[in-house]
């Protein structure tokens, strides 16, 4: 992890999981890392599972039954006590191998997948965790160095031609579709890597949520590798 994440005032730092859990989102903290340097083979865990769709789920029965050398043991039994912290915690963890996700391309002047920056959102008091095991590793920036797509007015403007109803149900319309989760990097601004093997905390947009919700993309990527990706 490059040392400026540590003189970001947008990221808390943990040194457990119990940590990581407890600790609670303040002023312009929305992100919170369990920093880690993590021992084990986690490639080869990679190269011994089977890709069935370009994301696809992982279940702890598949992942027990790789044989694995030493150090692929080691790197194992780090996903399962990380998968089993989670869930004993009330999260619902999924281990995702990963070629790439479905990309948005139904317009030209807006993207809604997940490789643009957004946030999460949710009915109920939530947050989103996250650890890349292998791979690229998402990105965050922060709040006051973005613009919401939605506001930006020549977006804004082709929205409203997209939209067919009523002016009062617009605001609406930009939320069943999740218009209004994405945001646009201001020029120059601090692109924030989350790295490999740190387990990650995230704001998410919620009622009764106390800070703004962290703003995250997932990473390009890179060619010819798969991702292992812990998230919930």
């Amino acid at each position: 992890m490059k040392s400026s994440f540590h003189d970001n005032n947008q990221v808390g730092i943990v040194s457990t999981f119990d940590e990581l859990v407890n600790t609670s989102f303040q002023g312009r903290v929305n992100a919170i890392c369990w920093e880690r340097d993590l021992a084990g083979d986690f490639k080869e865990i990679v190269a011994k599972l089977q890709l069935k769709e370009n994301v696809t789920d992982i279940s702890m029965e598949e992942l027990l039954a790789l044989p694995l050398s030493e150090e692929g043991n080691i790197a194992r039994e780090i996903i399962i006590k990380d998968f089993n912290s989670l869930s004993d915690f009330g999260a619902l963890p999924t281990l995702n191998l990963l070629k790439s996700y479905e990309r948005d391309e139904e317009f030209d002047f807006i993207s809604t997948d997940v490789y643009s920056y957004h946030v999460d959102r949710s009915p109920i008091a939530a947050d989103t965790f996250l650890c890349t095991y292998y791979g690229a590793a998402s990105d965050i920036i922060p709040n006051h160095q973005v613009e919401k797509k939605v506001l930006i007015p020549e977006i804004r403007k082709k929205l409203s031609e997209l939209y067919d109803g009523a002016e009062t149900g617009f605001e609406d319309f930009l939320k069943e579709y999740s218009f209004d989760l994405h945001y646009q990097p201001k020029p120059d601004a601090d692109h924030f890597n989350l790295g490999v093997g740190h387990l990650w905390k995230l704001a998410v947009a919620h009622p009764g949520q106390q800070v703004l919700p962290c703003v995250h993309r997932a990473p390009q990527e890179n060619e010819g590798q798969f991702r292992l990706l812990l998230i919930c």
